[in-house]
């Protein structure tokens, strides 16, 4: 009887395996996530972070603030007569001064990562590649529309007034797009250097004199001929002329068209060259 069983088992044992077999392959495979929801994925990542680590948000919050009352109270006696004059012409200037320095730290959290090995994790996943990297810039722009209205909420405390409620949103709006692309160049420097404080300080070399060499604090028609020639064509000029063109309620079209030509130059430049870095580390 016993050796009737076994054989019985051994006969079955093929048909079981072959419907195991069958089902397996029958059970269709779930589908591939789109590139729109892997990069809403990792930006909600990179907003859990800030949950976790809340000392993130020092530098759209603290820092902001400090930007605004230094520069007005330091300056603004001296360039406009009052800081309560001052004021409206250097806030939008320093809204785009200290998001765009923020910009640096999506390659800090880029090399960070890099560092502990979560990117091997992640290219190993059926995903659109490029979804980690846009993630990291979504969940950033999360933190400079944080910034933007901690330093909207001080000025107006402070006594800035703008002339337009939509001329104010669609000056944060253009700034979070000129911050998304600009961080682009963050991304790569994260790929590329080797530490997080390399990263920094290869950023703060650009920054420095991409923000002070501009008309964030003054007018350029003050300075001397050779600086008003690179003032008038650096980037964040544009930004910061466009911002505050629309914030006083002007439509200034040739700033905006720069800073989204500027965008796109960007994307179309370190993009490409981000991902190459990306695909090869």
């Amino acid at each position: 009887m016993s050796t009737a069983t076994t054989t019985e088992a051994q006969d079955l044992a093929p048909v079981r395996t072959e419907s195991l077999a069958e089902l397996l392959i029958a059970k269709e495979r779930p589908r591939r996530p789109s590139a729109l929801s892997t990069s809403l994925t990792f930006g909600w990542r990179a907003i859990l972070k800030i949950k976790h680590v809340p000392e993130q948000l020092f530098d759209v919050t603290a820092f902001p603030i400090m930007m605004v009352l230094m520069y007005t109270y330091l300056f603004g006696g001296a360039l406009a007569g009052s800081p309560r004059e001052y004021i409206q012409y250097l806030l939008p200037g320093i809204l785009v001064m200290s998001v765009v320095m923020i910009t640096m730290y999506t390659g800090v959290s880029v090399n960070t990562d890099i560092e502990k090995g979560v990117f091997d994790r992640f290219r190993s996943l059926p995903i659109w590649r490029p979804s980690t990297l846009v993630g990291y810039l979504l969940g950033d722009a999360l933190r400079y529309a944080m910034a933007s209205a901690v330093m909207l909420t001080v000025g107006i405390i402070m006594g800035f007034r703008p002339d337009s409620a939509l001329g104010v949103l669609g000056g944060v709006l253009l700034l979070l797009v000129f911050s998304f692309a600009f961080s682009w160049v963050w991304t790569m420097f994260g790929l590329l250097l080797r530490t997080e404080k390399s990263v920094m300080g290869v950023s703060m070399m650009v920054l420095f004199p991409l923000t002070f060499l501009s008309d964030i604090f003054v007018k350029p028609e003050t300075m001397p001929g050779w600086l008003q020639a690179f003032v008038n064509n650096n980037p964040v000029t544009h930004v910061a002329s466009a911002v505050r063109g629309l914030m006083a309620g002007d439509w200034p079209g040739a700033d905006i068209a720069w800073s989204l030509g500027w965008a796109g130059l960007l994307v179309a430049v370190f993009g490409p060259v981000t991902m190459r870095l990306y695909n090869r580390k």
